[in-house]
Protein backbone atom coordinates (compact mmCIF):
# COMPACT_ATOMS: atom_id res chain seq x y z
CA UNK A 1 0.00 0.00 0.00
CA UNK A 2 1.38 3.38 -0.97
CA UNK A 3 0.97 6.75 0.71
CA UNK A 4 -1.31 9.03 -1.32
CA UNK A 5 0.26 12.12 -2.79
CA UNK A 6 -2.82 14.19 -2.04
CA UNK A 7 -5.86 13.72 0.20
CA UNK A 8 -9.14 12.48 -1.25
CA UNK A 9 -12.55 13.90 -0.39
CA UNK A 10 -16.12 13.14 -1.46
CA UNK A 11 -18.83 15.36 -2.96
CA UNK A 12 -22.38 14.08 -2.45
CA UNK A 13 -25.49 15.43 -4.19
CA UNK A 14 -27.64 12.75 -2.53
CA UNK A 15 -28.81 11.16 -5.81
CA UNK A 16 -32.20 9.48 -5.91
CA UNK A 17 -32.38 6.26 -7.93
CA UNK A 18 -35.45 5.33 -9.92
CA UNK A 19 -37.74 3.04 -7.96
CA UNK A 20 -36.67 4.56 -4.63
CA UNK A 21 -37.54 7.77 -2.79
CA UNK A 22 -35.94 10.76 -1.12
CA UNK A 23 -35.96 9.26 2.37
CA UNK A 24 -34.04 6.26 1.08
CA UNK A 25 -31.45 8.48 -0.64
CA UNK A 26 -30.96 10.48 2.55
CA UNK A 27 -30.45 7.32 4.60
CA UNK A 28 -27.99 5.98 2.05
CA UNK A 29 -26.01 9.21 2.30
CA UNK A 30 -25.65 8.76 6.04
CA UNK A 31 -24.32 5.25 5.54
CA UNK A 32 -21.78 6.57 3.05
CA UNK A 33 -20.62 9.22 5.52
CA UNK A 34 -20.07 6.52 8.12
CA UNK A 35 -18.05 4.52 5.61
CA UNK A 36 -15.99 7.49 4.40
CA UNK A 37 -15.24 8.39 8.02
CA UNK A 38 -13.69 4.98 8.66
CA UNK A 39 -11.83 4.79 5.33
CA UNK A 40 -9.76 7.94 5.77
CA UNK A 41 -11.34 10.39 3.32
CA UNK A 42 -10.60 13.96 4.38
CA UNK A 43 -13.92 15.68 3.68
CA UNK A 44 -17.51 14.85 2.86
CA UNK A 45 -19.27 17.79 1.23
CA UNK A 46 -22.85 18.34 0.08
CA UNK A 47 -23.76 20.49 -2.94
CA UNK A 48 -26.81 22.74 -2.92
CA UNK A 49 -29.25 22.07 -5.77
CA UNK A 50 -32.88 23.07 -6.17
CA UNK A 51 -35.85 21.89 -8.23
CA UNK A 52 -34.01 18.83 -9.60
CA UNK A 53 -35.66 15.48 -8.90
CA UNK A 54 -32.32 13.73 -9.40
CA UNK A 55 -30.87 15.12 -6.16
CA UNK A 56 -31.99 15.61 -2.56
CA UNK A 57 -29.26 18.04 -1.50
CA UNK A 58 -31.06 21.37 -1.28
CA UNK A 59 -30.63 21.89 2.49
CA UNK A 60 -26.88 21.49 3.00
CA UNK A 61 -26.73 22.59 6.64
CA UNK A 62 -29.32 19.97 7.65
CA UNK A 63 -27.45 17.25 5.78
CA UNK A 64 -24.17 18.26 7.43
CA UNK A 65 -25.73 18.21 10.89
CA UNK A 66 -27.11 14.71 10.38
CA UNK A 67 -23.79 13.52 8.96
CA UNK A 68 -21.94 14.93 11.97
CA UNK A 69 -24.14 12.91 14.31
CA UNK A 70 -23.06 9.72 12.53
CA UNK A 71 -19.31 10.35 12.12
CA UNK A 72 -16.34 11.14 14.28
CA UNK A 73 -13.37 12.69 12.45
CA UNK A 74 -14.15 13.46 8.80
CA UNK A 75 -14.60 17.12 7.89
CA UNK A 76 -18.10 17.98 6.71
CA UNK A 77 -19.16 20.90 4.59
CA UNK A 78 -20.89 22.50 1.68
CA UNK A 79 -19.65 22.17 -1.84
CA UNK A 80 -21.27 24.52 -1.76
CA UNK A 81 -23.74 26.99 -0.41
CA UNK A 82 -24.97 29.06 -3.34
CA UNK A 83 -24.59 32.46 -1.73
CA UNK A 84 -26.92 34.38 -4.08
CA UNK A 85 -29.78 32.37 -2.54
CA UNK A 86 -29.02 33.30 1.07
CA UNK A 87 -28.24 36.25 3.26
CA UNK A 88 -24.67 36.12 4.64
CA UNK A 89 -26.01 36.56 8.16
CA UNK A 90 -28.24 33.50 7.94
CA UNK A 91 -25.43 31.39 6.48
CA UNK A 92 -23.15 32.51 9.32
CA UNK A 93 -25.79 31.56 11.88
CA UNK A 94 -26.43 28.13 10.36
CA UNK A 95 -22.78 27.19 9.94
CA UNK A 96 -21.77 28.85 13.17
CA UNK A 97 -24.35 26.72 14.94
CA UNK A 98 -22.88 23.61 13.29
CA UNK A 99 -19.40 24.64 14.45
CA UNK A 100 -20.60 25.20 18.00
CA UNK A 101 -22.23 21.77 18.04
CA UNK A 102 -19.54 19.74 16.29
CA UNK A 103 -16.32 21.71 16.69
CA UNK A 104 -13.65 22.24 14.05
CA UNK A 105 -15.03 19.77 11.51
CA UNK A 106 -17.13 22.15 9.40
CA UNK A 107 -16.18 23.68 6.03
CA UNK A 108 -18.14 26.36 4.20
CA UNK A 109 -17.72 26.24 0.44
CA UNK A 110 -19.34 29.15 -1.41
CA UNK A 111 -20.62 29.39 -4.95
CA UNK A 112 -21.81 32.41 -6.89
CA UNK A 113 -24.37 30.65 -9.10
CA UNK A 114 -27.90 30.00 -7.82
CA UNK A 115 -27.60 26.23 -8.35
CA UNK A 116 -30.85 26.10 -10.25
CA UNK A 117 -32.88 27.61 -13.10
CA UNK A 118 -33.85 31.33 -13.18
CA UNK A 119 -37.47 30.71 -12.20
CA UNK A 120 -36.45 28.72 -9.14
CA UNK A 121 -33.79 31.29 -8.30
CA UNK A 122 -36.52 33.94 -8.26
CA UNK A 123 -38.62 31.72 -5.99
CA UNK A 124 -35.67 31.54 -3.60
CA UNK A 125 -36.09 35.32 -3.34
CA UNK A 126 -32.48 36.43 -3.48
CA UNK A 127 -31.76 34.84 -6.87
CA UNK A 128 -30.64 37.26 -9.58
CA UNK A 129 -30.71 40.46 -7.55
CA UNK A 130 -27.80 39.49 -5.29
CA UNK A 131 -25.40 38.07 -7.84
CA UNK A 132 -23.36 41.25 -8.32
CA UNK A 133 -22.89 41.64 -4.53
CA UNK A 134 -21.16 38.29 -4.24
CA UNK A 135 -17.72 39.54 -3.18
CA UNK A 136 -19.22 41.85 -0.56
CA UNK A 137 -21.42 38.99 0.66
CA UNK A 138 -18.32 36.84 1.19
CA UNK A 139 -16.60 39.68 3.03
CA UNK A 140 -19.66 40.13 5.26
CA UNK A 141 -19.85 36.40 5.92
CA UNK A 142 -16.18 36.31 6.91
CA UNK A 143 -16.77 39.19 9.30
CA UNK A 144 -19.81 37.54 10.88
CA UNK A 145 -17.80 34.37 11.57
CA UNK A 146 -14.82 36.27 12.98
CA UNK A 147 -14.38 37.72 16.45
CA UNK A 148 -16.39 40.70 17.61
CA UNK A 149 -14.85 43.97 16.49
CA UNK A 150 -15.66 45.53 19.87
CA UNK A 151 -17.34 48.52 18.31
CA UNK A 152 -20.59 48.21 20.19
CA UNK A 153 -23.98 47.00 18.96
CA UNK A 154 -24.67 46.26 15.35
CA UNK A 155 -25.48 43.11 13.46
CA UNK A 156 -23.83 40.02 14.89
CA UNK A 157 -24.14 36.33 14.07
CA UNK A 158 -25.14 34.56 17.25
CA UNK A 159 -24.25 31.67 17.04
CA UNK A 160 -21.50 32.16 14.48
CA UNK A 161 -19.36 34.95 15.84
CA UNK A 162 -15.88 33.76 16.69
CA UNK A 163 -16.27 30.28 15.18
CA UNK A 164 -14.04 31.09 12.19
CA UNK A 165 -15.63 28.39 10.05
CA UNK A 166 -13.15 27.96 7.14
CA UNK A 167 -14.37 29.49 3.89
CA UNK A 168 -13.70 27.97 0.45
CA UNK A 169 -14.40 29.47 -2.94
CA UNK A 170 -16.00 27.22 -5.55
CA UNK A 171 -15.70 27.89 -9.24
CA UNK A 172 -16.14 26.60 -12.75
CA UNK A 173 -14.71 29.59 -14.64
CA UNK A 174 -12.13 32.35 -14.44
CA UNK A 175 -14.46 34.50 -12.34
CA UNK A 176 -14.42 32.20 -9.33
CA UNK A 177 -10.65 31.78 -9.61
CA UNK A 178 -10.14 35.55 -9.58
CA UNK A 179 -12.36 36.00 -6.53
CA UNK A 180 -10.67 33.15 -4.64
CA UNK A 181 -7.24 34.63 -5.40
CA UNK A 182 -8.27 38.18 -4.43
CA UNK A 183 -9.86 37.09 -1.14
CA UNK A 184 -7.07 34.65 -0.24
CA UNK A 185 -9.30 31.59 0.01
CA UNK A 186 -8.73 27.93 -0.87
CA UNK A 187 -10.27 27.14 -4.25
CA UNK A 188 -12.31 24.15 -5.40
CA UNK A 189 -12.64 23.86 -9.16
CA UNK A 190 -15.66 21.99 -10.54
CA UNK A 191 -13.86 20.12 -13.29
CA UNK A 192 -16.17 17.14 -12.75
CA UNK A 193 -18.88 19.00 -14.70
CA UNK A 194 -17.15 22.09 -16.13
CA UNK A 195 -13.77 20.90 -17.40
CA UNK A 196 -13.14 23.38 -20.21
CA UNK A 197 -11.43 26.15 -18.23
CA UNK A 198 -9.66 24.02 -15.65
CA UNK A 199 -6.08 24.80 -16.66
CA UNK A 200 -6.65 28.53 -17.18
CA UNK A 201 -8.66 28.95 -13.97
CA UNK A 202 -6.16 27.16 -11.78
CA UNK A 203 -3.27 29.08 -13.31
CA UNK A 204 -5.08 32.39 -12.75
CA UNK A 205 -5.80 31.44 -9.15
CA UNK A 206 -2.19 30.56 -8.41
CA UNK A 207 -0.63 33.50 -10.24
CA UNK A 208 -3.01 36.09 -8.74
CA UNK A 209 -3.25 34.71 -5.21
CA UNK A 210 -2.80 37.20 -2.38
CA UNK A 211 -3.02 36.69 1.37
CA UNK A 212 -3.09 40.42 2.10
CA UNK A 213 -6.86 40.97 2.05
CA UNK A 214 -8.67 40.75 5.37
CA UNK A 215 -10.58 37.64 4.37
CA UNK A 216 -7.45 35.57 3.69
CA UNK A 217 -7.75 32.08 5.17
CA UNK A 218 -4.44 30.67 3.93
CA UNK A 219 -0.91 31.90 3.23
CA UNK A 220 -0.46 30.21 -0.17
CA UNK A 221 -2.77 28.86 -2.89
CA UNK A 222 -4.57 25.60 -2.20
CA UNK A 223 -6.55 24.00 -5.01
CA UNK A 224 -8.97 21.11 -4.78
CA UNK A 225 -10.16 19.57 -8.07
CA UNK A 226 -13.43 17.76 -8.74
CA UNK A 227 -13.34 14.47 -10.65
CA UNK A 228 -15.86 11.81 -11.66
CA UNK A 229 -14.78 8.46 -10.24
CA UNK A 230 -16.09 4.93 -10.34
CA UNK A 231 -14.03 1.96 -9.18
CA UNK A 232 -14.98 -1.69 -9.64
CA UNK A 233 -12.98 -4.92 -9.59
CA UNK A 234 -12.50 -4.75 -13.38
CA UNK A 235 -12.37 -2.02 -16.01
CA UNK A 236 -15.26 -3.64 -17.84
CA UNK A 237 -17.60 -3.61 -14.86
CA UNK A 238 -16.66 -0.06 -13.92
CA UNK A 239 -17.43 1.27 -17.40
CA UNK A 240 -20.74 -0.60 -17.39
CA UNK A 241 -21.75 0.87 -14.02
CA UNK A 242 -20.61 4.33 -15.12
CA UNK A 243 -23.34 4.39 -17.77
CA UNK A 244 -25.71 5.42 -14.97
CA UNK A 245 -23.73 8.66 -14.55
CA UNK A 246 -23.57 9.07 -18.33
CA UNK A 247 -27.34 8.79 -18.61
CA UNK A 248 -27.67 11.39 -15.88
CA UNK A 249 -25.43 13.75 -17.88
CA UNK A 250 -27.47 13.04 -20.99
CA UNK A 251 -30.55 14.24 -19.12
CA UNK A 252 -28.83 17.59 -18.54
CA UNK A 253 -28.28 17.94 -22.28
CA UNK A 254 -31.81 16.96 -23.27
CA UNK A 255 -33.58 18.70 -20.40
CA UNK A 256 -35.17 15.40 -19.37
CA UNK A 257 -33.70 15.00 -15.93
CA UNK A 258 -34.93 12.32 -13.60
CA UNK A 259 -33.84 9.80 -10.98
CA UNK A 260 -30.75 7.71 -11.62
CA UNK A 261 -31.33 4.98 -14.17
CA UNK A 262 -29.92 1.44 -14.20
CA UNK A 263 -26.69 0.90 -16.16
CA UNK A 264 -27.02 0.19 -19.89
CA UNK A 265 -25.20 -2.47 -21.88
CA UNK A 266 -25.36 -0.40 -25.07
CA UNK A 267 -25.28 3.25 -24.07
CA UNK A 268 -25.19 4.53 -27.66
CA UNK A 269 -28.62 3.12 -28.38
CA UNK A 270 -30.00 4.76 -25.23
CA UNK A 271 -28.74 8.33 -25.68
CA UNK A 272 -27.68 8.63 -29.34
CA UNK A 273 -24.40 9.87 -30.86
CA UNK A 274 -24.95 13.64 -30.52
CA UNK A 275 -25.80 13.37 -26.84
CA UNK A 276 -22.94 10.90 -26.36
CA UNK A 277 -20.47 13.51 -27.62
CA UNK A 278 -21.77 16.04 -25.11
CA UNK A 279 -21.59 13.52 -22.28
CA UNK A 280 -18.02 12.57 -23.11
CA UNK A 281 -16.95 16.23 -23.08
CA UNK A 282 -19.00 17.04 -19.98
CA UNK A 283 -17.45 14.18 -17.99
CA UNK A 284 -13.97 14.24 -19.51
CA UNK A 285 -12.33 14.69 -16.12
CA UNK A 286 -12.95 11.19 -14.88
CA UNK A 287 -11.24 8.09 -13.57
CA UNK A 288 -13.22 4.93 -14.25
CA UNK A 289 -11.96 1.37 -14.01
CA UNK A 290 -10.22 -1.11 -11.76
CA UNK A 291 -8.36 0.17 -8.69
CA UNK A 292 -5.08 0.12 -10.60
CA UNK A 293 -6.55 1.99 -13.56
CA UNK A 294 -8.19 4.65 -11.42
CA UNK A 295 -5.11 5.27 -9.29
CA UNK A 296 -3.00 5.79 -12.42
CA UNK A 297 -5.59 8.17 -13.91
CA UNK A 298 -5.91 10.17 -10.69
CA UNK A 299 -2.14 10.44 -10.34
CA UNK A 300 -1.97 11.77 -13.89
CA UNK A 301 -4.71 14.29 -13.10
CA UNK A 302 -2.92 15.49 -9.98
CA UNK A 303 0.27 15.98 -11.96
CA UNK A 304 -1.52 17.75 -14.81
CA UNK A 305 -3.45 20.21 -12.63
CA UNK A 306 -1.03 20.36 -9.69
CA UNK A 307 -3.96 19.60 -7.42
CA UNK A 308 -3.45 19.80 -3.66
CA UNK A 309 -6.52 17.64 -3.08
CA UNK A 310 -9.11 15.75 -5.12
CA UNK A 311 -12.82 15.69 -4.41
CA UNK A 312 -14.61 12.82 -6.10
CA UNK A 313 -18.20 12.38 -7.13
CA UNK A 314 -19.60 8.92 -7.82
CA UNK A 315 -23.00 7.88 -9.13
CA UNK A 316 -24.26 4.30 -9.23
CA UNK A 317 -27.76 2.95 -9.52
CA UNK A 318 -27.13 0.47 -6.71
CA UNK A 319 -25.78 2.24 -3.58
CA UNK A 320 -23.79 -0.89 -2.72
CA UNK A 321 -21.67 -0.30 -5.82
CA UNK A 322 -21.01 3.28 -4.73
CA UNK A 323 -19.89 2.14 -1.29
CA UNK A 324 -17.68 -0.51 -2.90
CA UNK A 325 -16.14 2.12 -5.17
CA UNK A 326 -15.22 4.29 -2.17
CA UNK A 327 -13.73 1.28 -0.37
CA UNK A 328 -11.69 0.04 -3.33
CA UNK A 329 -10.33 3.51 -4.01
CA UNK A 330 -9.41 4.13 -0.37
CA UNK A 331 -7.45 0.89 -0.25
CA UNK A 332 -5.73 1.40 -3.60
CA UNK A 333 -4.87 5.05 -2.87
CA UNK A 334 -3.55 4.20 0.58
CA UNK A 335 -5.88 6.37 2.64
CA UNK A 336 -5.38 6.19 6.36
CA UNK A 337 -4.43 8.06 9.46
CA UNK A 338 -2.02 10.35 7.60
CA UNK A 339 -4.92 12.25 6.03
CA UNK A 340 -7.37 12.72 8.88
CA UNK A 341 -6.84 16.47 9.32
Amino acid sequence: MTTPRVPLSILDLVPVASGTDTATALDQSVELVRLADTLGYRRYWYAEHHNVVTFASSATSLLIGRAAEHSERIRLGSGGVMLPNHSPLMVAEYYGTLAEMYGDRIDLGLGRAPGTDPMTAAALRRGGAATDTFVQDVVDLHRYLGPSDGEGPGVRAVPGEGTRVPLWMLGSSLDGAAVAAYLGLPYAFASHFAPQMRHEALELYRSSFSSEFGTAEIKRPYAMVGVNVLVAPTDEEAHYLFTTAQQMAAGIYTGRRGPLRPPARDLATVIGPEVARFVDEFQQVRAVGSPETVVAELEALVADLRADELIITTYTYDPAHRARSFSLLAEAWGLGASHTG
